[in-house]
């Protein structure tokens, strides 16, 4: 049996009983995009020609054995292939990396291995392939569910194609999540609740909704200085999030992050790594990694333009541009800000192992008193919905 066959298999394992591990993850990122959304601020270029995938997938299997040599041998419990837009990556392209993933780290029966697609019908009719390649978990970029806002988003597809790859995936993936984007201009809270509802009625398992945000350095930066469109007020924006929390947990899939929502058992394992503040290793041009080396945890960040990386790469065999150890403090104050995202909150006793210092007591105290943060036990804390909503300052008020 081939590899590609062998991964194929693999249908990933529900997390029910998890042991709350941090884990190790592989990240791939695949930098190419047919166009360039107003709102992305992620490390995404378009290409009139081509790229030459062949050669791109040959500088992936460099890196990965780079980054093997690296860690050492390690349980890797996810793979993530991230953009970009992963789907316009051929499916033999899919094929090889994952391959070379495999060969390096020993891909375990029942890993989680998602991939970015965008629902666009030539994207779509690939699905089958990258199935067949080993991914067994889809994440869609769908954004919305009325064609005006897509177009306003910058989108290249429909609702109509949006709704076919949503049910076309549902029919070849063991499992689904996609990706909406709320507190858009001019949005009602009638408005969302009906969306947001089809939304669910089309959901498998998994849904990403995330509050629109303007990014320094986008389209949409520019535009909104300038006045062209307004965002809800606040006061709007925080009762769209209330009203989304509320609609998932009646509906079944209850928010288990900030921005990210489950049927029980169907939380992406991949990104429950960061947000536990496991380890993983980030290849592609300006993926970053975290991981435990020699003295602590380092931080790797690659070159972010792609025909840079590969010629680093082809030359070097890898394409790291930067290598960062962090200090105590430093993982102290990344761990606090991944870990209160979570609706399982923040493991003191690890946090405390790690930072080598308590979280100050009085500042825990006042945020608890003021009901913005709030006691599991004695063992985590977590941020209530009222701190969801001002979750930089509670992060903020606690790493001082």
């Amino acid at each position: 049996m081939s590899a590609t066959a062998d991964l194929a298999l693999r249908t990933p394992l529900p997390i029910n009983g998890d042991d709350g591990a941090p884990g190790f993850g592989i990240y791939l990122h695949w930098p190419f995009c047919a166009a360039k959304c107003p709102y992305c601020d992620f490390n995404s270029h378009v290409r009139h020609a081509p790229p030459d995938q062949a050669r791109f997938a040959a500088a992936f299997a460099r890196e990965l054995a780079s980054m093997r040599e690296a860690t050492g041998p390690r349980e890797v419990t996810s793979v993530f292939i991230g953009g970009g837009t992963p789907s316009l990556m051929a499916v033999g392209t899919v094929a090889a990396v994952l391959e070379a993933a495999d060969r390096q780290y020993g891909l375990p029966d029942g890993i989680e291995i998602t991939m970015e697609a965008n629902p666009q019908s030539a994207e779509a009719a690939r699905f089958t392939g990258y199935r067949a390649a080993g991914v067994n978990r889809l994440s869609l970029g769908v954004q919305s569910l009325i064609d005006t806002d897509l177009r306003f988003l910058g989108r290249l597809h429909d609702v109509t194609e949006a709704r076919a790859a949503i049910e076309l995936a549902r029919q070849t993936f063991p499992r689904l999540s996609f990706d909406l984007i709320y507190a858009r201009p001019g949005q009602t809270l009638e408005g969302w609740t009906t969306e947001l509802n089809a939304a669910i009625d089309l959901a498998a398992d998994h849904l990403s909704l995330y509050q629109l945000t303007i990014e320094d350095g986008t389209a949409f930066k520019r535009l909104h200085d300038a006045r062209k469109f307004r965002l809800p007020e606040d006061g709007l924006a925080a009762d769209l999030y209330a009203l989304t929390q509320e609609i998932t947990t009646t509906r079944g899939l209850p928010a288990y992050e900030v921005s990210n929502h489950a049927m029980p058992g169907a939380e992406s394992r991949h990104n429950l790594t960061y947000w536990r503040y496991g380890e993983y290793v980030g290849v592609g041009p300006g993926a970053h990694g975290r991981f435990r080396f020699e003295n602590g945890r380092r931080v790797t960040m690659a070159e972010r333009h792609p025909e840079r990386w590969l010629e680093q790469v082809e030359r070097d065999g890898h394409g790291t541009a930067e290598i960062e150890q962090l200090t105590e403090y430093e993982q102290a104050d990344e761990m606090l800000l991944m870990g209160l995202r979570l609706t399982e909150g923040l493991d003191l006793a690890r946090y405390e192992a790690i930072a080598g210092r308590d979280l100050a007591p009085e500042r825990l105290t006042l945020l608890i008193d003021e009901g913005f943060v709030e006691p599991l036990g004695n063992s985590r804390i977590r941020a209530t919905r009222a701190g969801m909503v001002v979750l930089d300052a509670v992060v903020a008020d606690l790493a001082a």
